[in-house]
């Protein structure tokens, strides 16, 4: 009996390490399937053979998303620009232009109507000194023709408004490269909320409207939208854009942007600049150091400042404080259309001792134009002067 219970207790010792070994090495796989079955693809065994086994056929390549070649805008040329522009310019006519001749064509010109052409200048932001100035000679001038047509009328003040512009400032824009291959370095400057880095994207289309090839720095890195939209502006004229991280270092963004800038052989780099920060003397500071680092490269060719027209005498105070941080080689005057007055030109270059290089008339990506002081003035007047 002792025997049988012995076999017994063998026999299912036996099973269970038979079914121990089996059951594993099934669940790895090793175990061939049975003819006529597929296998089991599990695990790692699975994903080789899945890998292992060929496709039925070539597999069908997807096509490529083809980016569409971007369309280079055509800037419009500058050459006339000013002259293009003569109606954005209507609404100062009212005040400097026709208003002033409506008064000149009076039959009698006493102490009392030439109160009121004082008025009218200053009212047009022309300037107290400079106001002075015409008015005495209108006065003279007036006293010597005499009788006086329509005609002689415009033709005199034209004269005395375009003297008062010093005509033969220098205007032109240092923007071609220096004889060893360096581009040209253009600052632009100027508190935000004037049209700077707008300006900066109108300016890269002047260039190229001139036959230049341009690259700009995006060194206000304290807005973050300055960067995206000097890109912007860039691309639709063919012009590549140096950025940095938002908040960087402003001086080193600009440092970058013209190292590039002599790599690539353009004829001009355009630097934009921060406008704002905690306090008068940081933002400064910060040009100063922005200019020094770029100096480290070449010189500084052209400093423009950036004013609001409609800021009127406001805008003079702001430009002295930039004048005085930073060498301005001249003045980029915007928005000189809607509510703007005309004289701040005027006043403008008479207060800073600067000229106007550029105005801006408009919210189009080609309303800057080159300053004319002959063919702004004639805009002013009108075509026929106005009514008596």
């Amino acid at each position: 009996m002792e025997y049988v219970i012995l076999a017994i207790v063998l026999v299912v010792a036996l099973v269970v390490a038979v079914a121990a070994f089996v059951v594993p090495r099934r669940r790895g796989g090793a175990v061939p399937p049975a003819p006529g079955q597929p296998a089991e693809r599990t695990g790692t065994v699975a994903l080789e053979q899945a890998v292992a086994v060929p496709s039925a056929g070539p597999l069908a390549a997807e096509p490529m998303p083809v980016e569409p070649v971007p369309v280079l805008e055509v800037p419009e040329p500058t050459a006339g620009r000013l002259v293009r522009l003569r109606a954005r310019l209507a609404q100062s006519q009212s005040t400097l232009g026709r208003g002033l001749l409506g008064m000149l064509s009076r039959d009698r010109l006493d102490d009392e109507a030439w109160e009121e052409i004082e008025d009218a200048l200053l009212q047009a932001d022309v300037g107290v000194a400079a106001t002075g100035q015409i008015v005495e000679r209108l006065r003279t001038r007036t006293k010597v023709l005499g009788t006086r047509s329509q005609g002689e009328l415009r033709a005199m003040l034209a004269d005395e408004l375009v003297a008062a512009l010093d005509p033969g400032a220098d205007r032109s824009l240092r923007t071609l490269p220096h004889s060893d291959g360096r581009p040209a370095i253009v600052l632009v400057v100027g508190v935000n909320g004037t049209g700077k880095t707008t300006t900066c994207g109108k300016l890269a289309r002047v260039l190229v409207a001139d036959g230049r090839t341009v690259l700009l720095g995006a060194a206000d890195t304290f807005r973050a939208a300055a960067a995206d939209q000097l890109t912007t502006w860039g691309a639709r004229v063919g012009a590549d854009t140096v950025r940095g991280p938002e908040g960087a270092d402003p001086a080193s963004v600009a440092f970058d942007a013209v190292r590039a800038g002599i790599e690539s052989r353009v004829d001009t780099v355009v630097v934009d600049t921060a406008g704002r920060l905690h306090t008068k003397s940081g933002l400064m500071d910060e040009l100063g150091k922005v200019k020094r680092v770029l100096e480290k490269q070449g010189p500084v060719d052209e400093t423009l400042l950036v004013l609001d027209a409609t800021t009127g005498q406001n805008g003079v105070v702001q430009a002295r404080v930039f004048t005085e941080a930073v060498d301005v080689t001249g003045i980029v005057l915007t928005k000189l259309d809607g509510t703007a007055k005309g004289g701040i030109v005027i006043s403008v270059q008479r207060d800073l001792g600067m000229p106007v290089k550029l105005v801006g008339l408009g919210e189009g990506p080609d309303d800057l134009a080159p300053f004319e002081p002959e063919a702004f003035v004639d805009a002013l007047l009108g075509e026929t002067g106005g009514a008596a």
